[in-house]
């Protein structure tokens, strides 16, 4: 639709910074254009009350013009080529590491070095978590930032980062760095001139005078990390203020209904768009609106603040995707992919958290009924977006999937979960596992649970015994949780040692900021004279390392492993054994995993149900040829083992 004054705007907007619409700018201009309407839309829908509305539209087309102007001509070739892929996201070909920069390699320069080991295993999407400077002592790992357009001194500068990049493009590896969009550091310019009296800045935060409206919004709000932070105010005694500060007291939450607020971070996204990023992992997403009355988590306009910035990317920088880190439950995590008119327009990307935990407790109990009854709400995923499947990140794992998925399995989901704390935290008779609680909740007992891959796995443990037999079944639980999460669909991302069997990392504890954390027992330091230790046959490293890259190269070699909403999860002939079947036109792929302890037996008929009647499959993970036999008759599945089956052509 055309809509002159908008349109107008637009084109004066462009004559004002001397663009070539008919020339080098028109792919620009025509999706400016093409966009104009829902981007104009989308801000009022947010802003249209506000004073400064109307003012700081006409800033928004401005900094998105200056956005494109500034866009380097390799990005702009690099923007088409993607156009040309279309959801260039969801190929089979991308597989991630997840990584702390100075706990892989130390600084931003020695990544470079790095680039044969990630070849070597198959690796060619980077995560690089938090670069950017946040205050020794009170980062958050990093997600307290106090300077958006600064690294921290720890990784390098800013032209190492780009300098990186570069070498990154040329060789074929993308980039994924983060956008802490919730809140700022207390030590950030804006939060430094807030507390000193600057009103333009008091605006940029939720700064009160006294307890009333705080005490309004605790009435309903939840605590994030109550045993470690809690609360979600915090008294400023140098502007004497109260500040909502939701997850830690030195994070100060930004007051996006503010529309200053939202062009100021539109700035900083489109600034590291610009710096060649290929996804932006939006940080806590969750939480960016909030309002009295409410739980200020997952309200409708933060899915409307989320679907403007994928307008202002799509416009100015469009080959950068957006994943939203939302850690909430299946029914809520769709709505970040979009809604209605905007399905598939908000986020391209996000965290298949419930699948995460889901693969945990089929691990813990043997069962996978829990995993089963949850797939209803994960299919509902739309084509053209994609999920990170993993097994680890840096986080912890929660538990939060809805009780009448545990339920549908028979269990009681208080006692089901406090087994699964148990067995995970190492206090029950049955379990291998060697982790840790995070963030107990003293009123509730809810808790999260910490602990590398193979830690939780049992290596840790097995180690310490010498149990040659228990090292074997850990690695072999070590693998069979890859190979789901790398077969289900989505991009499998690897969090940095996992692949070579780390165990906990209790140093952490020794470290003044950060031994009130466990997580840190899970983010280790690379040790490079160990990892050579993947050229020594048989090692502990040699073989997860090797199975790893082995199910990276079938994942790469299939193509019906790209994610095109492809996956129809198989009827659970047996309670120990997830199986799913990925579809091509005619071509079938089935994909069994058994979670036991025990051999697990699968009727034929299995493969059969869906109309499909082989006669032979050939496993890609054990390069063997099966024959199908009677309906009556099984396929053994041996104990943490998996088949990877294509149907004889």
């Amino acid at each position: 639709m055309y809509q002159y004054t908008l349109h107008q705007q637009i084109n004066k907007a462009c004559e004002y910074h001397q663009l070539d619409i008919a020339g080098i700018d028109q792919f620009f201009y025509t999706r400016f254009i093409a966009n104009a309407l829902t981007l104009q839309k989308l801000y009022i829908e947010i802003y249209g009350d506000h004073p400064a509305a109307v003012a700081k539209f006409s800033i928004l087309i401005e900094t998105i013009i200056a956005a494109n102007k500034n866009r380097k001509d390799a990005h702009k070739a690099r923007d088409r080529e993607k156009e040309k892929q279309g959801t260039w996201f969801t190929s089979n070909q991308m597989v991630g590491m997840s990584l702390y920069v100075d706990r892989f390699c130390n600084t931003i320069l020695e990544l470079p070095n790095r680039i044969d080991y990630l070849k070597k295993l198959g690796v060619n999407f980077l995560h690089l978590m938090p670069l950017f400077e946040s205050p020794s002592g009170e980062s958050d790992g990093g997600y307290a930032v106090s300077n958006f357009r600064k690294i921290d001194a720890r990784f390098g500068a800013l032209a190492d980062l780009q300098h990186v990049q570069t070498i990154f493009q040329e060789n074929n590896i993308y980039l994924m760095i983060d956008m802490v969009l919730n809140h700022t550091s207390h030590q950030h310019e804006w939060a430094r001139k807030a507390k000193a009296g600057e009103k333009i800045y008091q605006d940029f935060y939720y700064l009160y005078n006294d307890r009333s409206i705080p005490d309004e919004f605790d009435k309903t709000m939840p605590e994030i990390f109550p045993e470690s932070a809690p609360g979600n105010f915090t008294y400023i005694p140098q502007c004497n203020k109260w500040a909502m500060t939701v997850f830690h007291q030195y994070q100060w939450d930004l007051n996006f209904t503010n529309p200053a607020v939202f062009i100021a971070m539109l700035e900083n996204i489109l600034f590291y768009a610009n710096l060649g990023v290929d996804i932006l992992r939006i940080d806590a997403p969750a939480f960016i609106w909030k309002q009295l009355g409410t739980s200020c988590q997952n309200l409708p306009k933060a899915h409307t603040l989320l679907r403007l910035i994928k307008q202002c990317v799509h416009i100015a920088t469009p080959g950068m995707a957006l994943l939203g880190e939302a850690i909430v439950a299946p029914k809520e995590i769709m709505k970040y992919f979009g809604t209605d008119e905007f399905v598939a327009k908000e986020c391209d990307v996000a965290y298949n958290a419930t699948q995460m935990a889901l693969q945990w407790d089929a691990l813990a109990t043997g069962d996978t009924r829990v995993m089963l009854a949850a797939q209803h709400h994960l299919m509902q995923k739309p084509l053209g977006t994609t999920w990170i499947n993993y097994t680890r990140c840096h986080d912890d794992i929660g538990l939060g999937y809805d009780n009448s998925m545990i339920e549908a399995a028979g269990y009681n989901p208080y006692e089901h979960r406090k087994f699964l704390k148990d067995y995970y935290s190492g206090n029950h008779s049955m379990s291998t596992a060697s982790g840790a609680l995070f963030s107990v909740n003293p009123k509730t007992q809810d808790a999260r649970i910490s602990g590398t891959l193979a830690s939780l796995c049992g290596l840790e443990k097995a180690l310490l015994l010498n149990d040659i037999t228990g090292i074997d079944q850990s690695i072999a639980k070590i693998i069979l949780m890859q190979a789901q999460s790398f077969f289900l669909g989505g991009i499998p991302m690897l969090f940095y040692g996992d692949e070579l069997g780390y165990t906990n990392d209790y140093s952490y504890q020794n470290d003044e900021g950060k031994s009130y954390d466990n997580r840190w027992m899970h983010r280790p330091l690379m040790d490079w004279d160990k990892n050579k230790l993947i050229e020594t046959k048989n090692s502990i490293e040699s073989r997860i390392f090797s199975a790893t890259k082995r199910l990276i190269q079938i994942r790469k070699k299939l193509s019906i492993l790209s994610d095109q909403k492809n996956i129809r999860w198989l009827t659970p002939h047996n309670i120990h054994i997830a199986g799913f079947v990925r579809t091509a036109g005619k071509d079938k792929l089935y994909c069994l995993f058994n979670f036991s302890k025990k051999a697990a037996y699968i009727t034929w008929y299995a493969f059969k149900e869906a109309g499909c009647f082989p006669t032979e499959l050939y496993d890609y993970w054990t390069e063997q040829k099966y024959k199908v036999g009677s309906d009556h008759e099984y396929l053994v599945i041996e104990p943490y083992q998996f088949y990877i089956l294509e149907p004889n052509k």
